[in-house]
């Protein structure tokens, strides 16, 4: 039977009817015109001895070339192999592979630990979610991607079988960080892919956990530099304490950072919980921070909030809007569906004339604890305060107040 009949020009030309029309190529390959005027490609075949058919896509994203090789390819009837059979096979094998792979292992690990946090009542932090996607390059940082940079250290394994990735593989991704003296990164990236892969074997997918294997490799190649263990600098003298807030009151720049800075003064949280924080997350009645479940400070810690959402909030709310992000508290200046920069606090300590040396963000939560000590405030209390792990494993497990009307009164000895 003669083949390769149609050309493009005879298809494209081809009109719609009230019927189905075909057009045939030969060797079973046809195009089908449906009434609406949309043209697939198509093929006809027989397999013990029951007529079949099997679809190769629209035309003319599928080109006529496409579809001729899909023919050739589905010809092992010879071989007595259905290929519509074939083809759902190959289709199953994907999905299986797909999610296998160590990108969807990690997204269902990262899924599955945030929902231990929550229903532990210590959900993760903004911040804390957000460095995780970063980290292990999950699909919400892809997405997220508008510009093209360095790749991914994960790259070269987020798409691989979970079960086909070893130690090297992640000796390979541990070194190129190590190359670059990015330590830091490296000891945040090898906790968090041993958790991954300790949940993949928990789960039947692999039976060694490589990444746990290069940390506790005897080969000295493997071993990474500690940490160096870094105070951040803060002002703990009482006058000079004085002379900061002082120097924040008269502070004048940019509004969302003279925000941020003043209330961190009154919440003592991370720098990276304040910067994601959402208004959605702040109950300004109840004078309370969801989550951490801090209290907001009466008078001036709620004034400063009431103040920023009346004065600022109409601004980020018309800017923001056509982007679809409105609840972020402190958004950046320069991209509003993201929270302000780290660094925006640091500058405006340098502009103030404290040096790093002297005062970070991290800072205001060292001058909190020292002179609240200082002040005879209860350890428990201030730890409380500072979001921090009180008691042994036991406490933590029966004991779950959070003493808010103790941590309300007022600056003052107890």
């Amino acid at each position: 039977m003669a083949t390769n009949i149609l050309t493009d020009s005879v298809i494209k030309s081809a009109k719609p009817a009230a019927k189905l029309v075909k057009l045939f190529d030969g060797g079973g390959l046809h195009v089908l015109i449906k009434p609406t005027g949309a043209k697939y490609g198509r093929m006809k075949y027989r397999h013990a001895g029951v007529e079949k058919t099997l679809a190769f896509g629209v035309y003319p994203e599928v080109s006529l070339k496409r579809a001729r090789e899909k023919r050739e390819e589905a010809r092992l009837l010879d071989r007595q192999i259905d290929p519509g059979a074939q083809r759902k096979a190959k289709q199953q094998a994907d999905k299986v592979a797909k999610e296998s792979a160590f990108a969807a292992v990690a997204e269902e690990w990262f899924s599955h630990y945030c929902e231990q946090r929550k229903q532990g009542n210590k959900p993760l932090s903004q911040a804390t979610i957000i460095k995780t996607q970063w980290l292990l390059n999950l699909a919400a940082y892809r997405v997220k991607q508008t510009k093209a940079g360095a790749p991914h250290p994960l790259r070269p394994i987020s798409d691989r079988a979970i079960q086909a990735i070893t130690k090297d593989d992640i000796a390979g991704v541990i070194n190129g960080l190590k190359r670059r003296n990015k330590i830091e990164t490296a000891h945040r990236l090898i906790d968090r892919l041993e958790r991954v892969f300790r949940y993949a074997v928990g789960t039947g997918r692999m039976q060694i956990n490589p990444a746990a294997a290069l940390r506790d490799s005897a080969d000295p190649r493997d071993k990474l530099p500690p940490l160096s263990v870094r105070n951040h600098p803060a002002i703990t003298e009482l006058r000079r304490v004085g002379e900061l807030l002082r120097a924040i009151e008269s502070y004048s720049g940019q509004p969302t950072t003279e925000a941020a800075m003043r209330v961190a003064l009154y919440l003592f949280v991370r720098p990276g919980e304040l910067r994601a924080a959402e208004w959605s997350e702040f109950d300004l009645a109840a004078e309370r921070l969801y989550g951490v479940f801090q209290p907001l400070g009466r008078r001036r810690g709620v004034s400063i909030l009431f103040r920023w959402r009346r004065e600022w909030s109409p601004f980020w709310v018309i800017f923001t809007r056509r982007r679809g992000r409105m609840d972020l508290m402190f958004p950046s200046l320069t991209n509003s569906t993201r929270p302000m920069s780290e660094n925006a606090i640091t500058a405006a300590f340098r502009r103030m004339g404290y040096s790093g040396d002297e005062m970070t963000w991290h800072g205001f939560r060292t001058i909190a604890s020292t002179l609240l000590r200082e002040l005879g405030w209860e350890d428990e209390l201030i730890e409380r305060q500072l979001g921090h792990d009180v008691g042994n494993d036991v406490k933590r497990a029966y004991d779950k107040s959070k003493r808010l009307p103790d941590r309300r009164r007022p600056l003052c000895r107890v």
